[in-house]
């Protein structure tokens, strides 16, 4: 059995999101690009033979059944295999930044490397479709632009840049904005040389804003430096610069009642490199 892996768990950046449609399943048909980040959480994985897998999160009281970690595991999980899973949160809930999503994500690659499965890429993603829509994309480990509910993945390479991330003191429940009735449903199908133009924005955002003001005011507040757009269904909000420095300097100027962090954007992911 390999020894233990410590991985970084990326965050992802939604660089815009258009809902087209809804789905008589209740999901909705998007198109989004993620951007992946070089900043997420720290998880390590120490395999045994106890039969068991173990985590430690602290900080995270969540249930087994709704802790996305332990249900990545227990899909792979087969007779004695066991492990004891750590994560170091930094990517916080309810920013729109797939944090659970990605920590379920290298749950699948690390121990599917652990345990010696051998389970093919488009395995793997099939078993994270079945535990949330983002998950694929971080199994995928590539920027892409993304179709149907978020799982019709295309790999793109995006310009090198550094963001500024801003987490207001508020969680937005994703649930809460797909089923808000002012959501924009019918957003015309756009194209990926329409997104390198340019064209895009966030249906969500009107929704968010409206809802969660405090989101509103650091847009506002990113705004006055560069463009800024809200990632997913929030509540982080988040500008491009062309260098660390720009954005370290916006960052030193952040209102203190705000958290805020600094990640270059990578086009494959930290946890894939690892693994290579």
């Amino acid at each position: 059995m390999a020894a233990a892996l410590t991985l970084l768990s990326p965050a992802k950046l939604n660089l815009f999101l258009h809902v087209t449609g809804r789905r008589s399943d209740g999901y909705h048909n998007l198109q989004t690009v993620f951007q992946l980040l070089d900043w997420g959480d720290s998880m390590r994985f120490t395999p045994d033979h106890s039969g068991q897998v173990q985590l430690d999160m602290p900080g995270f009281a969540l249930p087994a059944e709704d802790n996305l970690i332990l249900r990545a595991a227990h899909l792979l999980q087969r007779g004695s295999q066991g492990a004891r899973i750590s994560c170091e949160k930094r990517i916080p809930m309810g920013g729109g930044l797939g944090g659970g999503s990605s920590n379920a994500a290298t749950t699948l690659l690390a121990l599917n490397h652990l345990w010696q499965l051998g389970l093919a890429p488009a395995e793997l993603q099939a078993l994270g479709a079945r535990l949330g829509a983002d998950v694929p994309v971080f199994v995928g480990g590539h920027s892409a632009w993304a179709e149907g509910i978020g799982e019709q993945l295309t790999p793109i390479a995006l310009p090198d840049a550094w963001y500024l991330v801003i987490k207001p003191g508020c969680s937005v429940p994703t649930g809460e904005i797909f089923s808000s009735q002012e959501l924009t449903r019918d957003t015309s199908p756009s194209t990926i040389a329409a997104f390198f133009q340019g064209v895009h924005r966030n249906d969500c955002e009107p929704v968010v804003v409206a809802r969660y003001p405090e989101v509103g005011a650091a847009l506002r507040w990113l705004r006055t430096f560069a463009e800024a757009r809200l990632t997913g269904t929030g509540a982080c909000v988040f500008a491009a610069f062309g260098s660390q420095r720009a954005a370290t300097a916006v960052q030193q100027q952040v209102p203190a009642q705000w958290k805020s962090f600094t990640a270059r954007g990578t086009n494959v992911s930290p946890v894939l490199k690892a693994l290579a």
